[in-house]
């Protein structure tokens, strides 16, 4: 399941074996974006709380979406290797599934820079789903967050990339 292209091989680690930060001082500064999402299953109650905006926390989805927000502007305190960004945009969706009892988070970071926003926009839908599950926790602590994943990017130079269905 994984997307391998033949003859690439790891960029954050060195000859030696050593991890090392890219440098992306000779990129072009393109206009890039990522989408990536991730998906909480919870009881329906559960759901019909957020839904209804009865959680003993407050309101669960606009919490977690500054939650996402904040998490990608933070993304390069959070993951070692990964570069700083001025992001132009951050956008943090919801889609409620009532029928399957899940919340699907989207997640679309922009920026103008040498380097791409994949991993902000993964840890933004991340960190928007570890937000409602904290906020749900004391009535669902079976809640399951699944299925984060990178949907889309584009810019630089490897061009656009989309998932695989």
């Amino acid at each position: 399941m994984t997307n391998k292209t033949p003859g690439h091989q790891l960029t954050h680690i060195d000859e030696q074996g050593q991890a090392r930060m890219v440098d992306v001082g000779g990129k072009d500064v393109t206009e890039r974006v990522a989408l990536a999402s991730a998906t909480v299953s919870m009881l329906p109650e559960t759901l019909a709380l957020v839904l209804n905006g009865e959680a003993k926390k407050g309101d669960v989805l606009a919490v977690a979406r500054i939650a996402g927000i904040q998490a990608a502007k933070k993304c390069s305190d959070l993951i070692p290797l990964c570069h700083p960004l001025a992001l132009t945009s951050v956008e943090v969706n919801f889609e409620c599934d009532e029928a399957c009892s899940q919340i699907r988070i989207s997640a679309r970071c922009k920026v103008v820079a040498k380097t791409g926003v994949e991993m902000e926009a993964l840890t933004a839908a991340s960190i928007a789903a570890l937000t409602i599950y904290d906020m749900c926790k004391a009535v669902d602590r079976g809640m399951v967050i699944s299925e984060i994943v990178l949907d889309s990017k584009s810019g630089g130079k490897s061009g656009d990339w989309v998932k695989s269905a």
